[in-house]
This record gives C-alpha cells, structure tokens and sequence, in this order.
C-alpha cells in the first residue's frame, strides 16, 4: 500500500512536462521510502523503470564489485548482455544504449554513494555521462538516491561540476501523523488517540517501522516484540542502519548520538561532554547525522532582537533513535541472551516522562501541520523552535517547548502529553512567559497543544489563545 507523499510526487510527475531530460537527487533517512516513492512515480506515469541499487558497505567490498553488480542488474532488467565494465565511462555507456529511444523512462541510481563509494572520481565519471550521453534522452528522468545525504550534498548539489544540472532535489521526510494512521491500516483507524501517539512516539513517521506494527496488538506487546526480543527488527535495526549509512564512521556517530540522548547541546556544549575542543570534525559529525535524518538544528531567532540565536542546539530528532538509546541499548545483552522478560512499560522506569519527550519531538517533526490550527500562515512565520534562555543579569531563566515567530508576534506553545491536565500547566507557562524577553511592539501568545484528559477548568481559565488537542491532525 502506498500513502501520501502528494507534493513529492506532483513535483515528479511535472517534469515530464519539460522538452528535456531531469536530473533528480532524492535523500532521507534510511527506511524513510526513498525508493519507493521513486517506483511509485515510475509505475504511474513511465513506460520504463530501471532501478540499479549500490552493494552495501562490507569488508573488502571493491570498485569492481559494484560496477559487476551494475552491469549484471542492467542486464537482467534490460534483456541485454553486458559484461563486466572495465570502468564506470564504460558502464554508464552500456545504461545509455540501454534506454530506448521512444517512451518515457526513469532511471533510479539508488544507495549512489554505496555504488560509487571505492572510486573517488566516481561523481566525476558520473557529470561526463549525464553530459555526453544521458541527458540527450529527452523522456529520461535519471534519480540520484541515498542514504548518505552528505555524499549526495558534497558530490553533487554542492559540487560544482554539477551546478544547473539538477532539476529537482527531494529531501525526503517521516509521513504525516495521518498518512501514518493510514498506513497502519483499517485496524490503526481504530486506535485511541493514546495509543496511536504512543506507538508513533517510539517509531515516529518512518513508512519501514510503521509496516512492522501489528494494530491489532496493543501498544506493549508491539514493543515488545519488536524491541525486547532477540529477533525483534528494532533491536537489531539500529547497528545495522548506522553500519550501512556511516560505514567505518559508525562508532563515532553514534558516540555523538549518545550524548545528545541526554539533551539538546550546541557544538562548545557537546565538545564539552567529549573533552574535546570545538572544531571542524565535530561540526561535520553533526552535519552528517543532520543530512543522514538522525538530528535537527535549532535555528530559532532571538525574540529580543529579531537576529539569529548565537548558540544554534542539536537534537536528535528521530524518535526511534531515541527510544532506542534510552531503553534498548542498555538492556542490549539481556535482550540478546533472551534474559530480559518485558512485562509492561512501567517496569522501564520513567516511562512517561520519557513517553513525554518522544511525544514533544513528535510534534516538533510535524511542526509546519499545526500552524493553521494555531491561526499562522506558514509563509509569515520567520522562525518555529525550541527556545532556551539562560537565568542572568535580566532575569530568571526559561524552556520553551516551541517559540514561535512573525513580524508581529511570539507563540509561545507548550506541548503536552499527561494522562489528566490541569490547571498547573498554565502556572508553567505563565513562568516561561514572564521569563521571556521580547522586543518592544511583539505581542506574545500563547498556545497548548496535547495529548491527555484537559481539564474543564483550563480551556474556561481562557489563558491560552489556542488550545489544539493534537489527535486532530491524526484524520
């Protein structure tokens, strides 16, 4: 079954309309459908699909190996013989005489930086065939698709041998929280609300995960099945997403994602932890899990002076990354031995507290779906983040779960998730709020958007300008 992803394949579907052949770069996280929104846009509108898919990172793996398998799946898929290419100029020329010359075809070069990963001119082989033979196909639409989005990013968009020569790039993210709902089927729409957003808390938006729930099940035994047990795929999923994503830089991505489990920290705060000094290599880790889909920079605005915050945080803003880190890892040997006997959340410790956060980070993912329910056009929103601010000279301190900015006003929202909400939540807000340091002719408001029993007693207060119970943007 195949849900959403509209815009994307709108955009797709569009260039069919030039005189011209496309050049298409596609990233995301892995598991998040990459390839399959690229197959699902070649089945609805192309009379030819070819999808080449790099071998995965192994010991040994070498440069010929990955043009053997190229040519060996251009074969099988076109009928045509090709052997073994002596180099890649030789490769992508046995892909050119492979597309026929009337109809329309896509081309998906999917996990690119896996297929090009033991050549170091393999983009420069790559920019001569899109030049000289490829793009002279005017119904071809060649998609350029990986995990590693800072290989496409480096290689590619940011490469000049390849500036003007893209005609789309695709940044691929979770589904919507009822694209979601949908996937998970007839069953799924009868979920509660509750367990709806417990389930998405811990595997967030990711097509993958959300294939994997069973909605008959309830909300425990689908964790604990896919997480608490030794061949549960969430167990096992996180090493082996990372060793096919980062390769030999795993260990070090994943020390960085360690730390941030903790809390969001800029780059000094984070080196800090380490016991290393701030620098490049650190700030191209973090760029890396940010393109790779794992973490999120806080790019908020200072509501004092309207310029950008000096102190940028990161967080981890995949929710299955998270829950792993917290509550998988380290029970990792029990699990493996078979030892570890899951009986409900509670025996986690601190699980709704934890259950708390992932439900934050899950509205943080859809941010841009709750503006028209908090009366924001998103066009005149100039900034939409956490926000923190340091107790000092001007004041006390304040956590701000999501600030967000116009020209004209501040939005302070709170997010939360509670099995009964009551008046205190407005006692919390009004601190933050009072805390907050705004510019002389910005109004600042205020919003809840939750998950739980609210009392009558909050919406009849009229403190908030808006109050969003979040299981409305579920249909």
């Amino acid at each position: 079954m195949f849900v959403g992803r509209k815009e994307q394949l709108d955009a797709l579907t569009g260039l069919w309309n030039k005189r011209t052949s496309s050049l298409v770069t596609c990233r995301g996280r892995r598991r998040i459908g990459k390839s399959t929104l690229v197959e699902e846009f070649a089945r609805r509108t192309a009379d030819r699909f070819i999808n080449i898919v790099g071998l995965p990172p192994r010991k040994g793996m070498t440069d010929r190996a990955q043009r053997k398998n190229f040519c060996d799946e251009l074969s099988d898929q076109t009928g045509r013989r090709i052997d073994i290419a002596r180099n890649w100029t030789v490769a992508f020329k046995s892909l050119d005489e492979a597309i026929p010359a009337t109809g329309r075809t896509v081309v998906l070069l999917d996990e690119i930086s896996w297929m090009g990963s033991r050549n170091p001119d393999f983009a420069g082989y790559l920019k001569t065939a899109w030049d000289k033979r490829l793009k002279k196909h005017a119904n071809l639409v060649l998609v350029l698709c990986g995990s590693v989005s800072s290989w496409i990013a480096e290689n590619i968009l940011d490469s000049t041998g390849f500036v003007g020569r893209d005609s789309l790039d695709l940044d691929i993210g979770e589904l919507s929280l009822s694209e979601s709902v949908s996937l998970l089927g007839p069953a799924g729409a009868r979920l509660s609300s509750r367990e709806t957003f417990d389930i998405l808390s811990v595997v967030g938006g990711v097509p993958k995960y959300l294939e994997e729930i069973r909605p008959e099940w309830t909300m425990e035994e689908n964790v604990r099945q896919l997480c608490f047990l030794p061949r549960g795929s969430l167990f096992r999923e996180f090493d082996e997403t990372f060793s096919e994503v980062f390769g030999r830089k795993a260990a070090s991505r994943g020390d960085v994602l360690r730390r941030l489990s903790a809390a969001p920290l800029s780059v000094a705060e984070l080196a800090e932890t380490m016991h290393r000094t701030p620098n490049g290599k650190l700030s191209a880790t973090l760029r890396d899990l940010e393109f790779a889909g794992f973490v999120s920079r806080d790019r908020g605005l200072n509501p004092l002076t309207g310029e950008p915050l000096r102190m940028e945080r990161y967080r981890i803003k995949d929710n299955y990354t998270r829950f792993f880190l917290k509550y998988i890892e380290p029970r990792r040997q029990a699990i493996a031995g078979g030892l570890f006997k899951f009986a409900s959340m509670d025996q986690l410790g601190g699980w709704d507290s934890m259950l708390g956060l992932q439900f934050e980070t899950l509205v943080l993912n859809h941010v841009d779906d709750l503006f028209p329910h908090l009366g924001l056009d998103r066009a005149l929103v100039l900034s939409a983040a956490p926000y923190v601010k340091r107790a000092g000279s001007d004041g006390p301190g304040c956590q701000i779960d999501l600030l967000v900015q116009t020209e004209r006003t501040a939005l302070v929202v709170e997010i939360k998730r509670r099995r009964e909400i009551g008046r205190d939540v407005i006692e919390e807000v009004e601190a933050k709020t009072a805390a907050l340091k705004v510019a002389k002719g910005l109004s600042v408001r205020r919003a809840l958007v939750y998950d739980g029993e609210l009392s009558a007693s909050v919406e009849a207060a009229g403190y908030f300008d808006f109050v969003l119970p979040l299981s409305k943007l579920l249909h």
